[in-house]
């Protein structure tokens, strides 16, 4: 780089931008590749392990009363007559084309019935994990910062529960309490069953659909039925996410430029907020993340208990009807959700630490 005598900022060398440009190219083009590769094997596993369960897919769509020749012809048609090799090359093309199959339970395309349940998880999950940090960051921060204290010896209890209470439990307890007794919230589904159908779906959150549509009275009735399954999967991750905040701050204020911050009078919230706090915020979006994930593919429960019509619902009633290209179809989205946060922890690793860039 070449700086003239006034002092002005030095100039870029030759080709210095290009090289850049390059760089982002090939930065951009593998993190591409190595996601069409994560999700190429998420194909095969969920493939195979349709190959593998004893469930018999012709005999779920014939029935058990089908004569031998209507289930070879059924077998037929669902290409289970090729080797297993073609049959895998077809089912990624399908699944690249957007056909998942048709769901023997609901005898809709399996990819109409996903866009039409998982929003239902989403938002709920995405609610309870908003609770999550919003409340299990500042408990794990304020633990740390009064080790031994009665209240960080609170927090860890709290923290206890989150592990060792069962879901179904605690949405039971809640619905008998918040609903059934105080009629703090509203009941199991997503809305009032006079309310039901009358917001056309945008998104398919109930949420943000009512309020595109200004229907304020259905807006308010859905946080009603939402607060608390949202609430109870953001306990669990909060109990995560404060455990795993405590830790990390623990180590950070051991430091010893942590100790020198102190010893200079620089005011105690500023050191635990931004001396002990941003350097554990890249291992945070790993615990968020994962917490996050793990709400949107483990509310089985929940969805049950809150009779919540989300993709865990889904899936359990596919396992129970021996619907296998309903099971798949989930299964597959369930894995693709781990894979796109995955890698969007992987982008703001570098956007918050440089070092990773």
């Amino acid at each position: 780089m070449a700086i003239d005598q006034q002092g002005a900022s030095p100039e870029p060398a030759p080709g210095y931008a290009g090289r850049g440009l390059v760089r982002g190219f090939s930065t951009a083009s593998g993190f591409v590749l190595t996601l069409f590769l994560t999700f190429l094997g998420l194909l095969a596993i969920t493939f195979f392990i349709g190959r593998v369960i004893p469930i018999d897919p012709v005999l779920a769509v014939v029935g058990d009363r089908a004569t031998q020749e209507q289930y070879d012809v059924a077998k037929i048609a669902m290409g289970l007559d090729q080797p297993l090799w073609m049959q895998f090359i077809s089912y990624v093309g399908n699944v690249f084309t957007g056909d998942l199959g048709m769901s023997v339970s609901t005898g809709r395309p399996v990819i109409e019935d996903l866009s039409r349940f998982f929003p239902a998880t989403f938002e709920m999950a995405t609610l309870g994990i908003l609770i999550g940090c919003a409340l299990g960051i500042p408990l794990g921060v304020t633990a740390a910062a009064r080790q031994g204290s009665w209240l960080d010896q609170v927090i860890r209890v709290v923290g206890l529960l989150g592990y060792s209470v069962p879901a179904f439990w605690l949405g039971l307890v809640g619905l008998a309490l918040f609903y059934a007794r105080l009629r703090w919230v509203g009941g199991p589904g997503r809305l009032d069953i006079f309310y039901d159908g009358l917001v056309e779906p945008v998104t398919g959150m109930i949420l943000i659909d009512s309020l595109i549509r200004g229907e304020i009275d259905i807006f308010w009735n859905a946080v009603s039925h939402i607060i608390l399954p949202a609430a109870v999967l953001g306990f669990f991750s909060l109990a995560y996410i404060a455990r795993m905040t405590r830790s990390f701050m623990l180590d950070q204020l051991s430091q010893e430029f942590v100790t020198t911050a102190r010893v200079k009078g620089v005011p105690e919230r500023v050191v635990i907020w931004r001396h002990a706090f941003n350097p554990i915020r890249v291992p945070l979006i790993t615990v968020i993340g994962l917490s996050y994930a793990g709400l949107l593919e483990g509310s089985v429960m929940i969805e049950t208990v809150f009779s919540w019509p989300g993709i865990g619902n889904y899936l359990t009633t596919a396992l129970l009807n021996a619907d296998m290209n309903a099971v798949l179809g989930a299964t597959l989205v369930i894995g693709a959700v781990f894979i796109v946060i995955n890698k969007i922890s992987d982008v703001l690793y570098r956007v918050l630490d440089p070092r990773a860039r």
